[in-house]
């Protein structure tokens, strides 16, 4: 453990040390964590060091090379403090000893299989990523806020078609004052709920419950917009040309009410998207959206292209489905490194004619799409063709 300096350590609820752990509090000069993690650790010789507030680890880094001890619950690396730290810290400069984690102590209580189980944490994050979740017959573990996060839990899931789901709410895991009780979302009345809880979701879905699909091309009327909107079967064919990533980021031009960004980032928690959008209405509308659907940190800038481009982090990929003009196409395709992806839809003739001259310079694929849907016609039924749409999709060589 040569340069080891810094040592995390997993606590419990019980305030048990592993005798591995306490000869590293021992030699430690400074013992670093939140209030009631530094009670439950008792008497020791090292200076106890509560986290500033707000959150900082400037004291913990002034202390580099002294031995020094990092208390956390459950396993640090697991929505814990080990992430910030080791962004800051080198890995060969720290030890862990992780505990067991909240969403193990939860999965064993109910005797639930962790890995079946979707994972969250909703403790410093935003709430709406919840919604994603929420699909027929899965189960769900969540960290809380606070006391108040099951009832907002069970009001959401209620208004969202889930009522008859069952949330287990566990307090005080592994400690003295553990407690387990369980209530239907509907109707939830549990009370007196301790600060210190975890959630476990049981998702049952009425046949109107609204439910993100896993593949894209999401109802159009569960955007709100005014007409700026990419339609649900061309936004299918246009994320489907995208091809996201697990983590990358995209850059979503002229994004109307935001619903190519929205889902590029819900085909992966990971994934990130930048709606540039110049109308503020319209931006306005592109947030609320994807607040709604679950992904809240979509980043809308109230911008034009192609001056809002600069210095935005780097995209993976580009859409263009608004304000497609010479110099637009331009500024999105020197802005790609290599190997990323672009898609450009128009319906205009005149745009078109600009992504036919991109394909002839550049390459790629240029698509005609046409979408028709039944309507009647007196007695009978004929196909009504929207706006064709004229696709070109590239890759950056």
């Amino acid at each position: 453990m040569s340069g080891r300096w810094l040592s995390l350590i997993g606590i419990g609820e019980d305030g048990a040390i592993a005798p591995s752990a306490r000869a590293l509090i021992d030699a430690a000069t400074s013992i670093f964590g939140g209030a009631r993690h530094l009670d439950l650790l008792g008497s020791v010789s090292a200076q106890k060091l509560r986290w500033p507030s707000p959150f900082s680890i400037e004291g913990l880094l002034a202390r580099r090379g002294q031995p020094t001890v990092v208390l956390a619950s459950g396993d640090p690396f697991f929505y814990g403090v080990g992430r910030l730290i080791a962004a800051h810290v080198a890995a060969e400069e720290i030890f862990c000893l992780p505990g067991r984690s909240a969403f193990s102590l939860v999965a064993a209580r109910l005797c639930w299989n962790a890995q079946d189980c979707a994972l969250l944490s909703l403790h410093g994050r935003a709430f709406e990523r919840l919604t994603p979740h929420l699909q027929p017959g899965r189960r769900l573990i969540a960290l809380s806020w606070d006391e108040t996060t099951p009832a907002r839990v069970a009001e959401h899931l209620a208004g969202l078609g889930f009522g008859q789901s069952i949330i287990h709410v566990l307090e005080n895991l592994g400690g003295p004052r553990e407690r387990v009780r369980a209530a239907r979302a509907e109707g939830f009345s549990l009370d007196d709920i301790g600060p210190l809880n975890t959630i476990g979701v049981e998702m049952i879905a009425a046949p109107e419950a609204r439910v993100i699909p896993l593949t894209p091309g999401l109802p159009d009327d569960w955007f709100e917009h005014d007409g700026q909107l990419t339609k649900r079967d061309i936004r299918a064919v246009t994320l489907s040309a995208l091809a996201p990533r697990k983590g990358e980021i995209l850059w979503d031009i002229g994004a109307g009410s935001g619903s190519i960004g929205i889902e590029w980032m819900l085909a992966d928690p990971a994934n990130r998207a930048i709606a540039i959008e110049c109308e503020p209405q319209r931006a306005a509308r592109a947030a609320r959206n994807a607040a709604s659907l679950g992904v809240p940190d979509l980043r809308v800038l109230g911008a034009r292209a192609p001056q809002g481009l600069l210095d935005l982090p780097a995209p993976d990929a580009i859409f263009i489905g608004g304000g497609a003009n010479p110099t637009v196409i331009e500024a999105a395709w020197s802005a790609l490194p290599h190997y990323g992806r672009i898609v450009v839809n128009a319906v205009t003739l005149e745009t078109q004619t600009l992504l036919a001259q991109a394909f002839k310079e550049r390459g790629g694929d240029l698509t005609h799409i046409q979408i028709a849907k039944a309507r009647p016609v007196g007695r009978f039924n004929a196909l009504d063709p929207a706006m064709s749409v004229l696709q070109w999709r590239a890759m950056k060589r």
